[in-house]
């Protein structure tokens, strides 16, 4: 049969060692008081409550008198914090250098600190946020930083992280560009050729597909469907990075997140970006061929002969240049939507839908502004 060994007993240095009962009071007025302990706290024995004439807020003071204590079981320290610690919460200075030294630390350490108001906690914690403008421009520098590095061939990105990449954004997304394209190619040619039949000029319907096809639509559904698989799924992974404090852990491990993670994926879509504008062109023009030839009876090689006339110029360059520009653009949302996402499930999902809605927002910018320069210089 077991027996449960008794609690240890702790004597106070200095102290006469007696077998007297505890005892316990508090003495003070007004903002000064003090807690006198006695005896040997050997057996349970409950602290008295503070009085009610001692003001709990940070202008009251608190000591103690432990010079009569002799003895004292660590239940003692459980007894004295549930009496101090209302008082810690409240604000009131507590000076427990009267203790004995074994209790010092243990309750320096438990006691709660006080309670700081809402509003001046808030003004403490929550600083400005930083304004959106401010936190892309900081983006675009660290990304020209670290093209600059790759140039000089200093940069610490891997060659296999950029070819996953490319696998990832072009293979991947080529189905649903081509039946894009495709889609919106037949309803150019269908409507075009509508129009153009009531006067007498069904042999323009391959210009106005090539043209129209090439130089702006193919870009700009390849920039649309990129922004909502590409671009996405670019803020969801980095978003759940800084989530999981992963970038944190680069970060600490002396590895750029910029280089690590953005530039392989911004340079996967400057390279998959004209490639898959060029598919997307070629199946407008396929679709365009089919509708001029089997609806309204243009001469496949009539229709053929004009679309290559059509390409002479500087439609095709334009129309990989803008696609160039519109992947550059969605790798720039998603990336900077994730690099600033907060660190919960509700604001990666938050900085996924703020990355589409930025990048076609970008991509409508930027192709306004494009229409307008190369109408000016002509092109």
């Amino acid at each position: 049969m077991s027996h449960a060994l008794p609690a240890p007993l702790i004597s106070s240095p200095g102290a006469e060692r007696s077998t007297a009962t505890a005892h316990s009071r508090w003495e003070g007025d007004g903002r000064q008081w003090r807690l006198v302990l006695s005896g040997a706290w050997t057996a349970e024995a409950e602290l008295p409550k503070p009085p009610a004439e001692l003001p709990v807020d940070e202008s009251t003071q608190v000591g103690f008198d432990t010079s009569a204590l002799s003895q004292w079981r660590p239940a003692f320290a459980a007894s004295l914090w549930q009496a101090l610690a209302p008082l810690a919460r409240g604000g009131v200075q507590l000076d427990l250098s009267g203790l004995p030294t074994g209790l010092q630390p243990l309750l320096t350490l438990s006691l709660p600190q006080p309670e700081v108001p809402r509003t001046k906690a808030a003004a403490v914690e929550e600083p400005a946020p930083e304004p959106e403008w401010r936190k892309t421009l900081v983006f675009v520098g660290e990304l020209l930083g670290a093209l600059g590095r790759l140039a000089r061939g200093r940069s610490a990105m891997r060659l296999s992280d950029w070819l996953w990449q490319i696998e990832q954004t072009g293979p991947r997304s080529l189905p649903i560009v081509l039946l894009v394209s495709t889609l919106v190619g037949l309803i150019v040619a269908y409507m075009g050729a509508e129009q153009l039949q009531r006067f007498g000029a069904q042999s323009f319907i391959a210009n106005l597909v090539t043209i129209g096809v090439v130089r702006e639509i193919a870009a700009l559904v390849v920039g649309i469907v990129l922004a909502g698989r590409v671009g996405a799924a670019f803020a969801a992974q980095i978003g759940s990075m800084r989530a999981g404090e992963e970038i944190d852990a680069l970060t600490t491990l002396g590895v750029d997140p910029v280089e690590h993670l953005v530039l392989p994926r911004m340079l996967a879509l400057l390279v998959t970006g004209p490639l898959l504008t060029l598919c997307a062109g070629a199946a407008g023009l396929g679709v365009g061929l089919g509708v001029a030839v089997g609806l309204y009876d243009v001469p496949a090689m009539a229709y053929l002969a004009t679309t290559r006339e059509a390409l002479a110029g500087w439609d095709l360059f334009v129309g990989l240049l803008k696609g160039s520009v519109y992947a550059v653009l969605v790798a720039l949302a998603g990336c900077r939507q994730g690099l600033n996402a907060g660190r919960s499930a509700q604001a990666v999902g938050e900085a996924t839908t703020a990355a589409v809605v930025q990048a076609i927002v970008w991509m409508v910018v930027a192709a306004s502004l494009l229409t307008v320069i190369f109408q000016r210089l002509g092109v």
